[in-house]
């Protein structure tokens, strides 16, 4: 009996011994097969993304045209340039977090652009709201250069991005998701997988955009209505938030009008330009979109005023005789 009890003790003891070791090695493993990454574009949403690597252990590289971009990365501990071409032999998968497609054509193929130095098998991220067509054709594109491509738009603004926790569209083969996906679950909570064709995670973003542009209008409206009605600003806010006509949009954006303090989380400008993607691949297609149309619209006002560079909440502002809380007044009675 004794030599039964002490024999079943070992191999108890054994057990979890092993199991440990078992799990160190796996997690080393995992170390020694991350990814070099490298993230371009370090503004509000590049520049959150970067820092959720540098928490997870990647060797994180970070390229911005603004110095102070740089410096501010630097200083979180990671490696800066100031053209991609500068860091494409460091990297093993480069996330693209700038404006449109365009801009992340450029980066790839411009007089600095980044794809020429990548290693063959290589992995390119396109995290930029995008036209189907164009995010299949820099797919083709980097296919003749043996480089891979996952097309991933984001969605959760600066806040998620900063907390490692934004939702992800992506589309590509399987094989890039493998090679990558340690990489999207620092930066995400939730990575939607939606096809094997890169394009497919654009079109989902843009019905995404569509969605929140039409949201932000219309939580724009609703709050001159109700402000121009005499209500007060706050109450309506408690109000709305605590009945069916709450949106994620409204709960999120109306503090910003709240405040009077319109600095850009995400820009009227970005709602001009995604909203008008919508708007021009539907038009192509002969297919109807009042709402966008008509939000498009409200924005693109909003920027005729001298307000795109303010956050998309400054739409509130195209409203005529509409007395919006005041941020210096707001800041008064914070020192009161």
């Amino acid at each position: 009996m004794i030599c039964s009890s002490e024999s079943n003790h070992r191999s108890v003891m054994r057990q979890p011994i092993e199991s440990t070791m078992k799990a160190t090695g796996r997690k080393r493993m995992a170390e020694m097969n991350r990814p070099r990454v490298g993230v371009i574009g370090l503004g509000s949403m590049g520049m959150g993304m970067a820092q959720s690597l540098l928490r997870s252990g990647f060797d994180t590289w970070g390229c911005d045209l603004r110095a102070e971009a740089r410096q501010t990365f630097e200083a979180a501990g990671g490696q800066v340039v100031s053209a991609p071409d500068e860091m494409a032999a460091q990297i093993d998968v480069v996330m693209i977090v700038v404006v449109n497609a365009e801009q992340t054509r450029d980066v790839l193929f411009g007089a600095h652009g980044i794809a020429a130095g990548l290693a063959p098998g290589s992995v390119v991220i396109a995290c930029a709201t995008c036209a189907p067509e164009a995010v299949a054709a820099l797919g083709d594109d980097l296919a003749e250069r043996g480089l891979l491509l996952l097309d991933a738009p984001i969605s959760g603004g600066s806040v998620k991005a900063a907390q490692g926790a934004l939702t992800v569209m992506a589309s590509g083969p399987a094989e890039v998701f493998s090679k990558v996906e340690n990489v999207l679950d620092a930066v995400a909570a939730k990575v939607y997988r939606l096809g094997e064709k890169p394009g497919q995670g654009a079109q989902v973003k843009l019905v995404n955009q569509l969605l929140a542009g039409v949201h932000i209008a219309a939580a724009a409206e609703a709050m001159a209505y109700g402000i121009r009605g005499g209500c007060d600003p706050q109450t309506l806010y408690d109000v709305i938030t605590q009945s069916a006509g709450n949106s994620w949009m409204f709960e999120n954006r109306v503090p910003h009008i709240l405040a009077g303090d319109y600095t850009p989380h995400s820009a009227v400008d970005i709602f001009v330009k995604d909203l008008g993607l919508v708007f021009d691949t539907a038009h192509r297609d002969k297919f109807p979109l009042p709402l966008t149309a008509q939000a498009l619209t409200m924005f693109t006002q909003a920027s005729a005023q001298g307000y795109g560079r303010e956050d998309d909440a400054a739409v509130v502002k195209i409203f005529p005789g509409v007395a919006l809380p005041d941020r210096a007044a707001n800041d008064s009675a914070e020192e009161g």
